[in-house]
């Protein structure tokens, strides 16, 4: 297991990154990117296993997907910081012509890509796929995907659900970022999700808690446990509770910073609040 210190430390240059790619482009969705921080940071420096070097189909190392596109500069800083392309390519994030759009595409070739999201309630369906598609080829390495708990709200996702339950594909490990918030308010009041435990549980999923997702100790050890329960005949679910904007004071648990830009000053006083760690791009 990781030093957590220094998993903590590239989250916080991580949320750096984050606000001010977005500030830099006016554009962009800051507050799901930095709830999932730690998650990711936990999950690419200290869990999965996988080559920057990067292969497309993702034979003998785990792969990640990211259903939930729209927190791509979550993505693009901690790939960029695990060493797939250079850091300072974030400064391109959603310029025209260039490989970091604002939703994850594959048509730019960037690595670490391996579909293009942002169209909610695919990511689940796709990481069921390349899970059985490990299984056909004796490839012992996990799949693992992200979801926004919104996007929870699309049909697809039970299907997939009810499909990998059926199918026994024990070699994926789903999270779903519970903040409960979504672009136009809380979930509760958009579309309720209801007890997602009960739910998922119901759909023949062994579910992992993580009440503390933007404490990276406890991310970790939830992520270790998820991995201690694969391939005992069930898909394995994270429910994480984050807080959207997580890290920024001004930013944290309002559905306001889903999809909006820090103004200068804003930018400022994120900035005060995060520390600096492995050098700004």
């Amino acid at each position: 297991m990781a030093d957590i210190q220094q998993l903590e430390k590239i989250a916080s240059q991580v949320r750096r990154d984050i606000v001010r790619q977005v500030y830099n482009c006016q554009s962009g969705h800051p507050g799901g990117s930095l709830g999932c921080t730690d998650f990711l940071v936990a999950l690419y420096f200290d869990v999965m296993q996988h080559d920057p070097k990067f292969n497309m189909n993702g034979s003998g190392e785990d792969m990640f997907f990211l259903s939930n596109g729209h927190i791509s500069p979550v993505w693009y800083s901690v790939l960029a910081r695990s060493g797939y392309f250079p850091v300072a390519e974030l400064n391109t994030f959603r310029k025209l012509n260039t490989r970091l759009q604002g939703h994850p595409t594959t048509a730019e070739h960037l690595p670490g890509i391996r579909m293009a999201s942002g169209s909610l309630g695919q990511g689940m369906s796709v990481g069921i796929g390349a899970a059985l598609s490990k299984k056909l080829n004796n490839d012992p390495h996990l799949v693992f995907t992200l979801h926004g708990d919104g996007e929870l709200q699309e049909g697809q996702i039970w299907e997939a659900a009810m499909f990998a339950s059926h199918k026994q594909v024990d070699n994926i490990i789903c999270t779903v970022d519970w903040n409960g918030q979504q672009i136009d308010g809380p979930t509760k009041k958009v579309m309720d999700l209801g007890d997602l435990h009960a739910k998922f549980s119901a759909f023949g999923w062994d579910i992992v808690m993580l009440e503390k997702g933007n404490d990276m100790a406890s991310v970790v050890a939830a992520l270790h446990e998820a991995k201690s329960r694969t391939g005992k005949g069930k898909p394995v679910m994270i429910l994480m509770k984050t807080a959207m904007g997580a890290g920024v004071d001004f930013m944290m648990g309002s559905h306001e910073w889903h999809g909006i830009a820090p103004n200068k000053e804003q930018l400022e006083k994120a900035m005060a609040q995060l520390t600096e760690t492995l050098g700004d791009f």
